[in-house]
């Protein structure tokens, strides 16, 4: 059978499955026959690289650094077809997960840092829908600024068509150029190479604590609830749990973001700017929370970043 070389039907049909257990990469003995289970080898001027099961490599003597998430792709891609490789590495560069690539005669195989192998299913998911994720540059501004005008057309408060420009467009222009503008927290989501939704947070802080403030965030409204504002949440947590932050807040739905770890700020120390938002202003707790995000810990009211201010 045929190998699959059409770009766009091996993205929306690779299927991305997860080995189970960790794979390394470990140098051959010269003059040795191979035995146990190799999984691929590759002969260089150097000597023999083998990829095979790190417990296997244990067992054999084979010292080894590099330890690896092996995923599939499990359409059967043609060996002279252009571009899954290329798409696939960017994809997952963007997230910033570094990919090694075998292919094979009938499917091409990814191995990621082991631990960032659940994460890298995630991106090779939305990148079968299309969807990329990746970090704003000034380039998208003037993109991004056209899609929040229309994500906010309608008033999220009332659900009525709003006069002019929404005032989250102006917001916006503010928090790209204030102090607490965070570049690696401006996150685009792209379909086809177009922008179709943005999320932004700026630091804040809660009595002296670094935290995040998130919002607005934005997605074109005929793409809403198909999944790409959720993407864009879960992207900026697990960017901040990266970073170390204390903590995201926002002020949202109590039905939406609750699914997502976020819960009302009273209860975890972090008092609303406003004490008429009531539970609609919400925290996600991370790691770099001390005392765990306990109430006892009397840190205060959060402080969202100057623009926010001026509404």
């Amino acid at each position: 059978m045929a190998g699959e070389t059409d770009l766009t039907a091996l993205l929306a049909s690779m299927n991305p499955v997860l080995r189970e257990g960790d794979y390394v990469y470990a140098l051959w003995p010269h003059g040795k026959p191979l035995e146990g289970g190799i999984e691929a080898a590759v002969r260089e001027a150097e000597g023999l690289t083998v990829v095979l099961h790190r417990d296997e490599a244990e067992r054999l003597g084979l010292s080894y650094d590099f330890v690896a998430a092996w995923i599939t792709l499990q359409v059967h891609s043609a060996l002279e077809a252009v571009g899954l490789t290329a798409a696939v590495s960017s994809a997952l560069g963007a997230a910033g997960i570094s990919c090694n690539v075998l292919a094979g005669f009938h499917h091409d195989h990814l191995l990621v840092p082991t631990g960032q192998g659940a994460h890298a299913l995630e991106v090779l998911s939305r990148l079968q829908q299309g969807l990329v994720l990746r970090g704003e540059v000034p380039a998208d501004r003037d993109a991004i600024l056209s899609l929040t005008a229309s994500a906010f057309s309608i008033s999220p408060v009332t659900g009525l068509p709003v006069d002019g420009i929404p005032a989250e467009v102006g917001l916006l222009e503010e928090l790209f150029d204030c102090d607490e503008y965070l570049p690696e927290f401006s996150i685009v989501a792209e379909l086809g190479g177009e922008i179709v939704g943005h999320v932004i947070s700026t630091r804040g802080a809660v009595d002296g604590l670094a935290f995040l403030g998130l919002g607005p965030i934005s997605v074109e409204p005929h793409l809403q609830r198909r999944g790409i504002g959720s993407a864009l949440l879960r992207e900026t947590a697990r960017r901040a749990e990266a970073a170390g932050e204390a903590g995201i807040a926002l002020l949202g739905s109590t039905v939406f973001y609750p699914r997502f770890g976020y819960v009302p700020g009273d209860s975890v120390g972090v008092q609303s700017p406003d004490p008429a938002w009531g539970d609609h202003f919400q925290v996600l707790p991370l790691s770099g929370m001390p005392d765990g995000g306990r109430p006892d810990g009397g840190r205060g009211t959060f402080r969202y970043a100057a623009p926010f201010e001026r509404l």
